[in-house]
């Protein structure tokens, strides 16, 4: 499912919750259950009805279960994918990475490349980053971060 106008943020009582852009290590500890993980995912579900990777995600997670030869694994990535958001690379998100590269390596701390496509959709995007990644991702201005790993 491809993202259309979602509703950016929600209201439960007083809590303010955005709409998320889970990263590739959340995704892999939920599919581990990991209980924060899933709790959070759980409370999460209970105010949207999907969450959101990018494709960027939705192709590590996969080449890795390739990788592995993980067919039964894999047949459920594509159907758990299938039943939720994965958010493309646009122009924009790509603009913005490329702008993020080079802050980044003018002041000496790069990150990879897939880390900043991710965060270039995410900003792109006005989405709440969800990785346990903090140390990497809190180098990126304006990017806001939360880890479910608690």
């Amino acid at each position: 499912m491809i993202l259309s106008n979602a509703e950016p943020e929600r209201f439960r009582g007083d809590i303010h919750v955005r709409l998320a852009l889970i990263d590739t290590d959340t995704l892999s500890l939920f599919f581990r259950k990991t209980p924060s993980v899933v709790e959070r995912f759980e409370e999460y579900l209970d105010m949207f009805d999907t969450v959101s990777f990018s494709i960027i995600t939705y192709y590590e997670i996969l080449s890795g279960l390739r990788h592995r030869d993980a067919s039964r694994q894999i047949k459920s990535f594509i159907e758990f994918a299938a039943l939720n958001t994965i958010i493309p690379l646009t122009e924009r998100s790509v603009e913005i990475s490329s702008g993020l590269y080079a802050d980044l390596r003018k002041i000496g701390k790069p990150l990879d490349d897939v880390d900043l496509l991710i965060a270039g959709i995410a900003l792109e995007s006005d989405m709440l980053l969800v990785t346990s990644n903090e140390r990497h991702f809190s180098r990126i201005s304006g990017l806001s971060v939360e880890n479910w790993n608690r």
